[in-house]
């Protein structure tokens, strides 16, 4: 290691495998920017499913390890590289990727996944933006072509990606229904765009749902759980209608003929298939939110770098999400 190199506490992940290969390091190299890259000074990064499915080795995406986890950054400016001409040292920022991993003091991302964070929003809510928000935008807008008067079902309303669904939802004009399994979760639901909210753990959901739509049924749901939920969102579903599928955690067994009858459609998203361009367009109408003030993040479990293997633990197999789970770095 080169002498006079700053040093850093971060994450790092030797094997793929549970979450106790998530090892906590203190002399891990402070990366140095270059080019379009920004070095930014973390304080708070938000954690994802999808950071649990890479560690455990079964997603597509395979970081050469050791590698740090972690997309969604929320910091200050550190130092910049030389082609960097949209950003300073001592700005405030937001990432949707990083290049170094975000479970760390420092993280190197490329100037184009970075962006402004406004001054309403605090640094926990910036870490809260970048993977829930530009999905479920890049769900309902892009995949699912929403339109205002249209009526969508957000199936698991209450964890970081739903509440972003929700809010855009309510923002664009359509009709919003949620569903969470708690009290308090059925609350923020309720509090962030929702129109009515259902619980999912109740025997007779679905037919509550059904009640409350009519017969023509829900024109898109945003489905969070499909190998629960694909079939009988397929039942839920207006002729014409399309379950997005944002989150799935293994197989189901579904009736093709269900799709026929109404002429719907499941489609899947994914947020890192977006081109540089849909990344603009997204982030341009999210920037918009958070102008406006639809867009306001929900913050819900909290946690030090110590405790990442905890935080990986609980998103995974705690029931009932209220917000956006993240590290705390400062």
């Amino acid at each position: 290691m080169a002498t006079g190199q700053k040093l850093m506490r971060a994450i790092r992940v030797f094997e793929f495998g549970g979450p106790e290969v998530l090892k906590l390091q203190s002399d891990v190299a402070v990366p140095i920017p270059k080019d379009h890259q920004v070095l930014i000074k973390v304080q708070a990064c938000g954690v994802n499913p999808v950071d649990t499915y890479i560690r455990s080795g079964t997603h597509n995406i395979k970081p050469p390890l050791p590698y740090t986890p972690g997309f969604d950054v929320a910091g200050i400016i550190e130092a910049v590289g030389e082609s960097v001409s949209a950003f300073k040292k001592g700005d405030r920022v937001f990432t949707t990727r990083t290049i170094s991993g975000g479970y760390a003091e420092y993280a190197l991302a490329a100037d184009h996944t970075v962006y402004t964070l406004p001054e309403k929003l605090d640094f926990k809510q910036g870490a809260a933006i970048g993977i829930p928000y530009f999905t479920a935008y890049r769900a309902l807008l892009h995949s699912a072509r929403v339109k205002p008067g249209e009526s969508v079902l957000v199936h698991g309303a209450s964890g970081g990606v739903g509440i972003a669904a929700c809010q855009i939802a309510r923002a664009y004009g359509l009709k919003v229904l949620g569903t969470a399994s708690t009290e308090e979760g059925q609350k923020i639901v309720l509090e962030n765009g929702a129109h009515k909210v259902f619980n999912h753990k109740e025997a007779n959901y679905i037919d509550k749902i059904k009640k409350s739509v009519g017969e023509k049924g829900v024109d898109v749901i945003i489905e969070m759980l499909a190998n629960v939920n694909l079939s009988k969102d397929l039942n839920l579903l207006s002729h014409g209608g399309r379950v997005i599928v944002v989150g799935s955690r293994g197989p189901i067994e579904i009736s093709p003929r269900d799709t026929m009858i109404k002429e719907s459609s499941i489609k899947g998203v994914t947020l890192f298939s977006s081109t540089k361009e849909e990344f603009q367009q997204f982030a341009a109408a999210l920037q918009a939110g958070m102008e406006i003030g639809w867009l306001r993040p929900v913050i819900g479990p909290q946690y030090s770098l110590e405790k990442a293997t905890q935080a990986h633990e609980n998103i995974i197999h705690s029931s009932g999400a209220t917000g956006k789970m993240i590290l705390l770095l400062k």
